[in-house]
């Protein structure tokens, strides 16, 4: 259930309308509480004031209406930008660096607050009334203008214009290629450091292990949709799995993609499940139409490298790019390179292993990024020199010999022709 909250958070601040709505509500309520405390307080406040200035029905109805108005005209145009800038930035590139920028908090709190300004104006300015509206309503009495609220939408039209001043300089800064490189290398430090937290010891250390019951019982949970796997609740694995008394072997991991009726999961120690269980082992499991990082290291990994090949392309040709490229990914994997590899086992409060996981590996993430990579990265010597003097600075960085290999491995792959740099490893 947490991993699962996890994303839906993770997810909404990737998104468009959270922050906007959030303060839109704000707004409102901002509204509400100005007036009410207007209606409170009066105005013999404001003339004992000398530097506020005391505004007339039609004074405030005019300052109201022409911010409101400028607001929703501004917040349109910025909508136009940002929309504009998201899909330069897929076509430059690549599709899936949407993402990143529809993370961006700046871009949200922009939106959000030229709709929290108008908002907030339109409902104040309903609660103006002339001293001739009021003799028609039997419970008003005499005009009302309620200075405070006033006051804070003048404030709010100040920040307003800040926060314009500030949008314009963070547009261009966000879609330039180094920031937006930067941004997914940060990334995918941030993931490395989070989902593998525990540095190596002893070189020589043996991981636990775990083998199937010989008997060979054994029932295969099959997935219901289609998409890529965004999450794995691995505590509610474990408590279902202990529940049940079995041992659950996971066949998937975050990021892949299945499809309706592949194999999910497989439980050892149960002839059958009952209905209910099945259910609750499959909703460990989010599937959704995209990748998150959230708990795929692999995808800030995969973002470089697309955002590589991309400039190494023919119709591209930016080897400087695929330097940026190569030299954040190359420094996730020095942030990796001293760390262990995920436990594929986790028990249960009894220390009885209940999960067994297909965890993301060292070897598997370099060898997956590399071997896309080192075949373009052929084309442009200059490219292939600057990726070979990383990995070898990355194989200064590595102690276990098993990884020493696999990056070694790929040094070589730098200098062999083309023909051998695309066999697989």
């Amino acid at each position: 259930m947490r991993d699962r909250l996890r994303l839906y958070l993770h997810q909404l601040r990737s998104s468009y309308w959270f922050v906007p709505a959030v303060m839109a509500i704000s707004a409102m309520a901002l509204s509400l509480a100005a007036t009410r405390f207007d209606q409170w307080a009066g105005d013999q406040w404001i003339r004992e004031v000398r530097f506020l200035y005391q505004n007339e029905p039609a004074g405030a109805r005019a300052l109201l209406s022409t911010v409101a108005g400028s607001m929703i005209g501004v917040a349109g145009v910025t909508f136009s930008i940002t929309i504009v800038s998201v899909v330069y930035a897929s076509g430059q590139y690549g599709p899936r660096v949407i993402s990143n920028f529809m993370a961006d908090s700046g871009n949200q709190v922009t939106l959000g607050t030229f709709i929290a300004t108008f908002l907030y104006c339109i409902l104040v300015l309903r609660t103006v009334r002339t001293a001739q509206e009021a003799s028609a309503d039997i419970d008003a009495i005499g005009a009302f203008v309620p200075h405070v609220a006033v006051l804070v939408a003048l404030f709010l039209a100040v920040a307003s214009i800040a926060v314009l001043i500030f949008f314009i300089h963070h547009v261009p800064r966000s879609i330039h290629v180094s920031n937006v490189i930067a941004g997914i290398g940060r990334e995918l430090e941030v993931h490395v450091e989070s989902l593998f937290p525990e540095r190596i010891g002893d070189p020589g250390e043996v991981e636990a292990s775990w083998t199937p019951p010989p008997d060979g019982i054994a029932t295969t949970i099959k997935c219901e949709w289609t998409g890529f796997i965004q999450s794995m609740g691995g505590d509610l694995l474990v408590q279902q799995a202990k529940e049940s008394d079995v041992v659950v072997r996971g066949l998937r991991r975050p990021g892949d993609f299945v499809s309706a009726g592949d194999a999910l999961l497989t439980v050892y120690g149960a002839d059958s499940l009952s209905e209910d269980s099945v259910a609750e082992f499959r909703n460990a499991f989010v599937v959704g139409a995209t990748r998150t990082a959230l708990q795929d290291v692999r995808f800030p990994a995969d973002e470089l490298v697309e955002m590589a090949v991309r400039a190494l392309s023919p119709g591209v040709n930016d080897p400087y790019t695929a330097f940026d490229c190569i030299s954040w990914l190359i420094s996730g994997f020095k942030a990796f390179a001293d760390r262990k590899d995920a436990v594929p086992l986790r028990w249960d409060a009894d220390e009885v292993v209940r999960l067994v996981a297909e965890p993301t590996t060292f070897e598997g993430l370099i060898s997956g990024t590399l071997t896309i990579l080192i075949p373009h990265a052929r084309r442009d010597l200059a490219v292939c020199a600057h990726l070979s003097r990383n990995l070898s600075e990355l194989l200064e960085r590595t102690t276990l010999a098993s990884r020493r290999e696999v990056i070694q491995r790929f040094i070589d792959r730098c200098s062999t022709t083309p023909d051998e740099v695309a066999a697989p490893v």
